[in-house]
Formats: structure tokens, sequence, C-alpha cells
């Protein structure tokens, strides 16, 4: 009786390696930690638990160092040793730099943010959330199961709704979190109907095995695979921003502390098209004729839109500074589409994926950067309009520079060369693959946004109106400026650093 027994227990074993999913776990461990320190910690001690959670997520990038040296899977089948629900490859860790690293820049933003809000902000709750967010966005790219995907994605996103809406008895903040909520929830419900219809023709979860079954599905179930495809991306098409699933982002940004804001355009963003990429690229690669054209379509109708909303901002609208970010950044999630879109009339997929890769770790840094200048002029002009910015080169001649470059860089003009750069390869992906009509449409996109980039650009070194008052910069938004600085200009030196990613194969 003990013989059949014997190897069913052992296959219910699973070993662990800790050492691979160590970044996304140390964030989730500080953050547990942080919520029980919350509750022992004095009112003037509140501070701490700022600089514990800066020093976790930086320890928890750092524990990516260790998983360079090659490939490291775990929770595998047993028996199958190459269908896994965990995978820390060359993909994975770069996605998990870029949302460790986002991450790490918006606390050091919010440490800022939370003493000037003078107690309007819950530390301890407001700490605990940013760590599991990041924690799941971390946990996201590693993902090669669809539950593990769909978890990781709602770990990402349930403590930012929180997070957008922390700020009591702001309506402004509570409207912008139940927009975000409701359009989120929308999403998550498509896509576990979409992953539902996926697993019941095939069988299976892991992302490898649905690539290989669906390929082979009953007659019968071929139109319920196909509309599983199908709400699968529709469903991520909400995440990553994607018009017509865009209209929560301008409100949520405006809403939510500008550090958040800064979250979400970044590490939000990352988490959206990292998911997106492994339902494509590694699951769904035979319906490649479905998922191709309805990718380059949204991006071409989402850049369009984004950068003519940007373009339609006035100056002296309140938050306007704010907004024309929110509006950019849909705009520069049509051009992070257009290499994914590519991947499906490409020989060569994983080209194309390191154009988005290459794309998204520029716009990581200038986007973060701008948002940090926007955070310091925030401090003393709080409807943070365009027009607060005038002669901010009078007032603070280093942010000014910086949030030049910044706009030059998202723009893609020199000084900036690695947004040039940056966009060069997602226009090549797009020519690369005969998509000749949407690197048409990012070309104009391209020139309707300079307009807006360089009019911000210009007014930051005009006259200012008045006695210009210096910006006094406190050490953690000095920090968070000096290093997206140090790191655009470093890049724009040498672009080949993140350009490589293009012409590396990452799964």
């Amino acid at each position: 009786m003990s013989s059949p027994v014997q190897p069913l227990a052992a296959n219910l074993v699973q070993s662990v390696d800790w050492l691979a999913i160590a970044p996304p776990t140390l964030a989730a461990i500080v953050g547990l930690v942080v919520l029980v320190a919350d509750l022992f910690v004095g009112e003037q001690k509140k501070a701490l638990l700022g600089w514990l959670s800066v020093a976790g997520l930086a320890a928890s990038a750092l524990l990516l160092l260790p998983l360079l040296d090659g490939d490291r899977s775990t929770f595998c089948l047993n028996g199958d040793a190459d269908v896994c629900s965990y995978t820390a490859d060359r993909f994975t860790l770069v996605i998990q730099f870029l949302v460790l690293g986002g991450a790490l820049l918006a606390a050091l933003l919010s440490v800022t943010a939370l003493k000037d809000a003078d107690k309007g902000l819950p530390e301890g709750e407001y700490w605990f959330l940013l760590l599991s967010s990041a924690a799941g966005a971390a946990l996201l790219p590693a993902s090669r199961d669809l539950a593990t995907l769909i978890v990781a994605l709602e770990v990402a996103s349930l403590p930012a709704f929180a997070l957008v809406g922390l700020r009591q008895g702001d309506r402004k903040s509570s409207e912008a979190a139940l927009k975000f909520f409701l359009s989120s929830v929308t999403a998550t419900a498509v896509s576990l109907m979409g992953i539902s219809f996926v697993y019941a023709s095939t069988g299976s979860l892991y992302l490898t095995q649905v690539a290989d079954r669906i390929q082979h599905v009953d007659g019968q179930l071929h139109t319920l695979a196909q509309t599983g495809v199908v709400l699968t991306l529709v469903g991520f098409a909400f995440k990553v921003a994607a018009v017509p699933f865009h209209f929560w982002v301008p409100d949520t940004y405006v809403g939510a502390p500008l550090p958040i804001a800064a979250y979400l355009s970044v590490v939000g963003k990352a988490v959206g098209f990292s998911g997106l990429i492994l339902v494509t690229v590694v699951a769904f690669p035979s319906y490649a004729d479905v998922w191709g054209p309805a990718l380059a379509a949204l991006a071409a109708l989402t850049m369009t839109v984004g950068n003519v909303g940007a373009l339609r901002q006035q100056a002296t609208r309140a938050y306007s500074a704010v907004r024309l970010l929110a509006w950019s950044s849909v705009g520069q999630a049509g051009y992070l589409l257009v290499p994914i879109a590519a991947a499906a009339y490409s020989d060569d997929a994983e080209h194309s994926i390191g154009s988005t890769v290459a794309y998204a770790l520029m716009y990581a840094a200038v986007n973060l950067g701008a948002f940090a200048v926007a955070a310091l002029v925030g401090r003393t002009r709080t409807l943070n309009r365009i027009t607060d910015y005038r002669g901010l080169y009078a007032k603070n001649p280093l942010a000014a520079l910086l949030l030049a470059f910044f706009l030059l860089c998202l723009a893609g003009l020199p000084p900036g060369i690695i947004g040039l750069f940056a966009k060069v390869t997602v226009f090549a992906a797009a020519v690369d693959a005969g998509l000749g009509w949407l690197a048409v449409v990012m070309a104009v996109n391209v020139v309707i946004a300079l307009f807006y980039y360089l009019q911000w650009t210009a007014l930051l070194f005009r006259a200012p109106e008045g006695e210009p008052v210096k910006h006094r910069l406190p050490a953690p938004l000095t920090a968070a400026i000096t290093l997206t600085g140090a790191l655009a200009v470093a890049l724009s030196g040498a672009p080949q650093l993140v350009l490589r990613f293009a012409d590396t194969a990452l799964f």
C-alpha cells in the first residue's frame, strides 16, 4: 500500500531556489517589517520607516547581481525542468532592475513628500503599500504561468489604488483612486475570463505548454481559444494605458501624491508591458496574426491620442505640468507598443522585444527625472502649472538644466542622445518588420511631441516674473534628481549600454 504513495508524495515536493526569488521576496519582507515597526515607532521617528524602505529597495536591487551568471528557474513541474512557474532569465533581470530602480527613486521622492505633507499621509501604511506593490511588480516579469502572472499583476496593482487615494479628506485624490480602481478591476476581470478560456482549450496554465498546445486545439475549441487570446490582450491593454483604455491616466496622476504618479508612469508601465510581452511572444506566438495587427493599431492610436492630448494642455491651467506628463506617458506607451507589434511580423521576435526593453529603460530614467523636478517645483507652487516653471533657470540652474535635458531626451533631440537612439531603435524595428505605415505614424507623432516639449523647455530659460525665489533642495530630492540626471547623461554618452539589448536574445 505504501509503494504508490511514496512517488505521489515525492511529486508534491518541490525545491525552491531562494536566490532566484530573493529580489521580490526581500521587498515583501521589508514591507511587512515596516508595517509592524509602525506600531511601535513614535511620531518623531516615523521618518526612519522611509529610510528603511529605501534601504530595502536598494538591497533588493543589489540581489540581482548574483543572478547575472546564468538563467535560474524554480517551482518547476517534477520530471520536466523546462516547465516552471518562476524563471530569472535576462529579460526578468532587466525588468526587475527597472522596477526596483524606479521604486527606489519614487521612495526617495516620497521621503520629502511625506515630510511636506505634515501627517496628511499615514507613513507606515504608505511605505507598506509601496513596498508591496514593488514586490508584485518585481515578481511579474519572472512569472511563467498565467496564474502567477495574474497574482503578480494584482499584487502590484491593488496597493497602488490605495496609494493614489491615501490623502485624507482630499476629494480629488479619492476620485482618482476610484477611477483607477474601476478601470483596473475591469481589466482584471476581462483578463481572467480570457485566461479561463485559454486554460479550458489547452488544459495548462504554463506559458510554454500553452504555446505548444494552443496550436493543436480541437476544432470545436478553436473559437474558445481565439476568444481567450483576444480577451487576455484586452485586459493587458488596460494595464499599459493603451487607447481607448487610457481614460484613467490624467486624473489619476493629478489626484495621486506626485511620487506615486511618477511610480505609476514608470513601474506601472513596466508591469503592463512585461506581462503583455510574456503572453504574446511566449504564450501565444502561433496567434501572431491576431495580436500583431491589433497591437499595431493600438500603438498608432495610443501615440496619436497621447501626443494630441499633451499638445492641448493650457499652460495656465492648474496641474497642467502633471497633466502634460500624464498625456506624454500615454504617447510614450504607443512607442513602446510598436516593437511588440513588430515581433508578430519579424523572424527575430527577440530583437523586436529588445527594442521595447531598451526604450523602457531610457523612458524610466528621464521620466522619473522630470517628475523629480516637478516635485521640487511643486513644493512652492502647489498648483504645478507649466507657467510656474518660467524662469526656473534663474531660481535653480541645475534643476532647470536637468529638466531641459530630460524633456529633450523624451523628445528625442540632441543632446538627449539616448532618447534619439531609443526612438531610432523602435523606428527600425517597425521598418524591419514591414510596418512602414506605423513608422510613418510614429514619425508624425515625434514631430507633434517636439512642439510641447520644446515649448516647456524654452519657458525654463525665460526671464522670471518678479524676484526669483530660490528652491530649497532637501537631501532625498537632491539624490533623486542627481541619480536620474547622472543616469540620463551617462546613457547619452554611451547609448550602446542600453541599445545592445536590442541585439541580444532576451528569452
